[in-house]
């Protein structure tokens, strides 16, 4: 499978300090770091290498004690998966005291890094997440960016390229999704999580009633909670927040849940291959259009806010960007006055600088104060950093 080059530059981070890259299973971490890393490392260490993953339980230092026989100081070491041996974050600590190197840590869960104890390191690493294949980086490729195909494939690099992603996407969901999981110790009963799995599917992009899919999963609403702070802390789904600063309308205060790639909602909800006939279609266009946002917030703009607002009478915007910018996310090829609604309803509040609709439209328009944006054309500007539209059509 050719490389297909990534948007996050890793490089002028880590010539700065350490870094924790955080992302699930196959997003394309390792690949990266063979193909994309402007500067060589001294030393790799693959954490999923058994023989070295069980010399590190036994001797922590392993890693400090090879580095000192030969010296390495102010220079790039990269460890893959290390969250799989936490006593290892004591070392890295003081080998970045001691020695002035700079660490590239890689992990598909921050779930024991968090309850070991990762701000060890607080300040002198920072923090990234890295995605699955965003539509800037297959726009111009020779692949290319195909809407249809990321709802069925996925964007998982090798599921995205896959001549047979029906098998692929079972063997992730049945592999990774339930036994590795369950394997960390984090969901102990796996058909219990496997259960959970599809009926959270269910509820993609849907507001989180823990009560709903405790009853359809038959669990507690306890566990129920509980797996979905497994799902966030491997980075395989996100929470939306609520919008609530509304005064003339109030706002529902529950959370959404959206998961880290389409192709993997579609496997657990065993949906055939979506088409725009299909009826989720339209939940798949804003699911993807969901993810494309919060990569752009977790590679370019940090500390950013996404959130959506509903209000208690009906009322409902998909997205608000760091509480300034209010976007709904149509698949239709033509907006009616309906679709505005929620636009309107916000608007009444004047807390907004930019009213947006995203859709299958093929040229952009302004329509009573809100712009109608082709799904391209707003995806072309988001990263080329022009998000702050202008008033102006040109």
């Amino acid at each position: 499978m050719s490389y297909l080059p990534r948007i996050l530059d890793l490089s002028s981070l880590v010539q700065e300090r350490s870094l924790f890259l955080f992302g699930p299973r196959q997003t394309g971490k390792s690949s990266y770091l063979r193909h994309q890393l402007t500067e060589i490392p001294k030393k790799i260490y693959n954490l999923l290498d058994q023989s070295l993953l069980q010399r590190l339980h036994t001797n922590p230092s392993h890693i400090r004690q090879e580095i000192e026989a030969e010296n390495i100081r102010d220079a790039l070491v990269v460890i893959d998966e290390v969250q799989k041996c936490i006593p290892l974050l004591n070392e890295i600590h003081l080998m970045i005291e001691e020695r002035g190197l700079r660490f590239l840590m890689t992990g598909s869960s921050a779930r024991t890094l968090r309850k070991a104890g990762v701000n060890l390191l607080g300040g002198r690493a920072r923090h990234r997440s890295f995605h699955p294949l965003l539509y800037i980086e297959l726009r111009d490729t020779a692949v290319g960016y195909d809407l249809k195909r990321a709802m069925n494939h996925g964007l998982l690099p090798f599921h995205y390229l896959s001549t047979d992603p029906q098998e692929d996407l079972r063997a992730y969901v049945g592999r990774y999704l339930t036994e590795e999981i369950a394997a960390e110790g984090m969901a102990r009963n796996i058909p219990t999580f496997s259960r959970f799995l599809q009926v959270a599917a269910t509820a993609n992009a849907q507001l989180i009633n823990y009560s709903s899919l405790a009853s359809d999963a038959q669990v507690a609403r306890q566990t129920v909670q509980h797996y979905f702070d497994i799902l966030k802390e491997t980075f395989l789904g996100f929470e939306l927040e609520p919008f609530s600063r509304t005064v003339k309308r109030k706002s529902i205060v529950t959370s959404k849940f959206y998961f880290f790639d389409p192709g993997i909602v579609r496997m657990l909800r065993e949906i055939p291959i979506i088409s725009e006939n299909s009826k989720d279609f339209g939940d798949f266009f804003e699911h993807i259009l969901f993810l494309e946002l919060q990569a752009y917030i977790d590679y370019r703009a940090p500390g950013k806010r996404l959130q959506y607002w509903r209000s208690k009478s009906g009322f409902e915007v998909d997205f608000i960007f760091d509480q300034q910018i209010a976007i709904e996310v149509k698949a239709s090829k033509k907006i009616q006055s309906s679709d505005m609604k929620g636009l309107k309803a916000l608007r009444e509040e004047d807390l907004m600088t930019r009213y947006i609709i995203v859709c299958q439209e093929p040229t952009l328009r302004l329509v009573d104060g809100i712009y109608i944006y082709p799904w391209q054309r707003f995806l072309d500007e988001l990263w080329s950093g022009s998000f702050q539209f202008t008033n102006s059509l040109s």
